[in-house]
């Protein structure tokens, strides 16, 4: 099974996980839609297999903004996005209580950088990456004020992942994600997956120093 058929297999399996997970009555409690870990990890540090990513240590701010545009229908619309499908109707549900109710759960998850697993031209990557710091940051820590999350400590996997999304315009293809429009030239002008893997790396490298 290549990757791409693995990916559809795993992206269908967890439309069938959140179909039944949002079977409940729309009477729920705020902690009944504590569901992360299902896909996410009981520790939060994400799962490769259905390309679900960390969510231990993400920005309060960025994981609200996600989880408002998966409930509106803005991300995980294109019929391409086998995760952000999956994803969609997880949030779909989620009231505004909800939501603040997960993004307090999830921000008292204890944070630990994911592993590498994406190795490529770490220097090749670094003047790639110049253009990603200017709303990233240098050390990849990220900027609230320009609405652009960490990138340091994410799963790599994921990183590659979304920035193949953006490049195909997979994300950023609603007309209302103001920042997935923003990412999809940027993602662009990485050229190619080797400029993804190289970029990737260049991120990892950053933990180093």
């Amino acid at each position: 099974m290549n990757r791409n058929t693995f990916r559809v297999v795993a992206g269908s399996l967890l439309i069938l996980v959140s179909g039944w997970l949002m079977a409940a009555d729309d009477g729920r409690e705020p902690f009944d839609d504590r569901y992360c870990t299902t896909c996410h990890g009981t520790d939060g540090q994400g799962n490769e297999g259905v390309q679900a990513p960390r969510l231990a240590g993400m920005e309060d701010w960025y994981l609200k903004r996600q989880l408002e545009n998966f409930r509106a229908g803005i991300r995980g619309t294109h019929p391409m996005d086998v995760e952000g499908i999956a994803m969609q109707p997880m949030a779909a549900k989620l009231s505004d209580e909800s939501i603040a109710d997960i993004v307090e759960w999830v921000g008292s998850w204890p944070f630990k950088p994911a592993e590498v697993t994406v190795e490529g031209d770490a220097q090749a990557g670094a003047q790639l990456y110049t253009t990603c710091a200017s709303c990233h940051g240098r050390d990849a820590s990220g900027n609230e004020a320009l609405g652009a999350p960490a990138l340091l400590g994410q799963n790599d996997w994921y990183l590659v992942t979304q920035l193949k999304n953006f490049m195909a315009g997979y994300r950023g293809y609603h007309a209302d994600d103001t920042y997935g429009q923003q990412m999809r030239p940027m993602a662009q002008m990485l050229g190619d997956e080797a400029g993804i893997i190289n970029v990737v790396s260049y991120i990892n490298s950053l933990a180093e120093r």
